[in-house]
């Protein structure tokens, strides 16, 4: 069965670029284009994993980590934020809130799917 990943990301360009390379690797893929989508798209299908922007228009992502990490139902959904934010202060917001794993942007293809192989491989051991 092909895992699901769910894409919350308000720039199209990336989001189309990453959905293609993961449906071309075999995940099945959805997409929302800002936080509050993001949110119930989770809620409504339960992901395998999320790819998530921190700087989302109508809720960060910062803030819908917390959120899903923060209810049973959706806590062991691993959620891996990418962005264009480096600082130390980023890196550690993100591990507070739950994530698991953080990459900047711009990823490339083969780095970012080594990190969800990684990660779902780490979610399946839990």
């Amino acid at each position: 069965m092909k895992k699901k990943i769910l894409i919350i990301e308000d720039e199209v360009e990336a989001s189309g670029a990453m959905k293609s390379m993961l449906e071309a690797s075999g995940f099945e893929v959805t997409t929302a284009a800002n936080g509050e989508e993001g949110l119930q798209a989770a809620r409504t299908m339960v992901p395998d994993l999320i790819l998530l922007d921190l700087m989302l228009p109508k809720m960060s992502g910062f803030v819908v980590t917390r959120l899903l990490k923060f209810d049973e139902r959706y806590s062991k959904i691993p959620i891996i934020i990418l962005s264009a934010k480096a600082e130390d202060q980023d890196f550690s917001m993100g591990e507070k809130v739950g994530a698991s794993g953080y990459l900047m942007k711009p990823v490339k293809s083969g780095l970012l799917l080594e990190k969800i192989k990684e990660t779902l491989s780490a979610a399946a051991t839990q």
